[in-house]
């Protein structure tokens, strides 16, 4: 009998908690009709009503009010919306500068490139070799014409959390808003924006076992931001579009779902897999920082291998993990977060991500450690690289 699959790629995707579904089934199949108001026929009030129950339960997990919350269609949208809605209402009235890091999500990256394309200014901080900003040059970047910061809470590759408290407190200082796209922290960090100095979060339900085609974006009440796309006057007239309440009453589900127990219990197998990678694998790198770093995440370059080659062997053994290699993007760039870090080509080519979920266990990680050292040894055998390091 074939072993069961390992899937250690939860930062990508995490697969649909039953419990999720079981809410989200009355919606499609019994309540499904659009949300109208209290003057609508009695099928769309009861999907009007659940719609803003689900908004309750999601704006309160983040210590936030309901009006507050937009819900969207994922992370994507959300910090699309945050970086062009800003752009777009203050963009002619008190600048057009925009300040992000070099090893944000795309998301972010990519819509702060579409702006630059329009006129807008944008500054790329660096970060240092575990993937933080400097505070110092964030606080210097700043200008009279600086609308938006843009910093992510954790890195999608290496698991980095950044000090998103004392990042807020430096904008709102210079009285920038702040955006901040907590996808990889949201309920397994504390996001509490009832405290916490920040105008603008990203969140999605993708990764904490909730539905995809879901997210939210955290506004803070007097936040300048336009409608980003037209239609209807849905969201509080900010996203058009028909809500997805099926979606956001999973989304409320699956965050409920969440416990600090099960935050505990990623972080240690994350912990006993970084220690015995390093321990047991010659030539290994731990990518982000050590203790600064999400419960989920464990990013480790083998070096003289490249990642392609890994994913595809520890994919023959029934496990699922990812690489940031080129061949595996539509890009023929080396990931943007291992070069940004300090790597080089052959670090980035090498390095493997093992992101964890809630259907992962400590019983694991024998297995996981053991093909990997299998695969690693046999590839370097075999690799050019590892050659050339010989020789040199």
């Amino acid at each position: 009998m074939p072993e069961k699959t390992i899937y250690m790629d939860n930062a990508a995707s995490t697969r649909l908690d039953k419990r999720v579904l079981d809410a989200m089934v009355p919606f499609f199949f019994d309540t499904y009709a659009v949300a109208t108001s209290e003057f609508g026929y009695s099928m769309g009030i009861e999907a009007k009503e659940m719609l803003e129950e689900a908004r309750v339960k999601v704006s309160k997990a983040m210590k936030g009010s309901p009006e507050e919350l937009i819900f969207t269609s994922g992370d994507t949208e959300s910090s699309n919306l945050a970086l062009k809605g800003v752009a777009a209402a203050l963009g002619t009235k008190k600048g057009k500068h925009i300040i992000t890091s070099k090893i944000e999500d795309f998301p972010v990256l990519n819509s702060a490139k579409s702006l630059e394309k329009s006129g807008f200014k944008l500054t790329y901080l660096g970060v240092n070799g575990d993937g933080l900003i400097d505070l110092g040059e964030l606080e210097s970047a700043i200008t009279p014409e600086t609308i938006l910061v843009s910093i992510q809470h954790a890195n999608q590759e290496i698991g980095t959390v950044q000090d998103i408290e004392a990042i807020g407190s430096i904008c709102h200082g210079k009285g920038t808003l702040f955006h901040t796209d907590a996808t990889h922290t949201f309920t397994r960090l504390p996001i509490e924006t009832d405290r916490m100095p920040v105008d603008l979060v990203t969140i999605s339900g993708h990764t904490i076992h909730g539905p995809k085609g879901i997210g939210g974006l955290f506004v803070r009440k007097g936040t300048p931001l336009n409608k980003w796309m037209d239609g209807g006057y849905q969201e509080f007239n900010l996203r058009a579009g028909l809500e997805n309440i099926p979606g956001a009453v999973g989304f409320a589900k699956a965050i409920e779902l969440v416990t600090s127990e099960e935050n505990e219990r990623l972080k240690g197998i994350r912990d006993a897999l970084i220690e015995r990678f390093l321990k047991e694998i010659t030539r290994t790198t731990l990518n982000g920082h050590r203790t600064k770093r999400i419960p989920q995440n464990a990013n480790i370059t083998f070096h003289s291998v490249e990642g392609e080659s890994i994913t595809l062997h520890m994919d023959m053994r029934g496990i699922e993990v990812s690489t940031g290699s080129a061949c595996f993007s539509r890009s023929l760039e080396a990931s943007h977060v291992l070069m940004g870090i300090g790597g080089n080509h052959e670090r980035a080519h090498g390095s493997i991500r093992f992101s964890l979920g809630r259907f992962n266990d400590i019983s694991e990680v024998d297995r996981v450690v053991e093909a990997m050292s299998e695969v690693v040894t046999r590839l370097r055998a075999i690799s050019p690289l590892d050659k050339r390091e010989d020789e040199a």
